[in-house]
């Protein structure tokens, strides 16, 4: 990202990630579960009827998020699921904090690279786990339908290496 400025916290996050993490968490924000969300203490259980989804406005049109646990602007664990429609690709992408993705239905295609080139993404059937670092530029598409359950320690967010793919812009 040639040309980029780029100001560092003494964590080791840009600020300008931090910012975005943010911005992904009053996007995603309304949509949490019907039932109590978990807070820490006890135990909670939930069922797929349970979960709410909703479109997600930090990537292209047709993806639905439904956030299980936390605060994605906070420094505390997530639990959040996306749903991919067939036919989908998730652009050339970086994350602030470490992503750990299951697959729970479909197939999902993923890749690190900072262009989409298809040849590259290994294919996950259901029930694969893929755990990419902060910082390192990553794409996926789907095939079919797909559903992953994405967990992790926020502050969270999604910076496009091209902001043309950006949503929000």
């Amino acid at each position: 990202m040639a040309g980029k400025t780029s100001i560092r916290s003494s964590r080791g996050l840009d600020i300008n990630s931090r910012c975005l993490a943010v911005a992904v968490l009053l996007i995603a924000a309304p949509f949490t579960l019907a039932a109590t969300p978990y807070n820490g203490e006890g135990h909670t259980m939930v069922t797929p009827s349970d979960l709410e989804w909703g479109p997600v406005g930090s990537m292209a049109p047709g993806a639905q998020i439904t956030i299980i646990e936390g605060d994605l602007a906070e420094e505390e664990p997530f639990t959040m699921r996306l749903k991919l429609p067939a036919d989908y690709v998730i652009a050339p992408h970086i994350h602030p904090a470490y992503e750990r993705v299951t697959v729970l239905s479909g197939t999902f295609h993923f890749a690190q690279g900072k262009e989409v080139d298809l040849t590259k993404a290994t294919a996950l059937p259901e029930g694969s786990v893929a755990i990419m670092s902060p910082g390192d530029p990553m794409f996926g598409f789907t095939e079919e339908e797909v559903v992953i359950q994405l967990h992790g320690r926020g502050p969270w967010g999604i910076e496009y290496l091209n902001p043309e793919d950006d949503p929000r812009n």
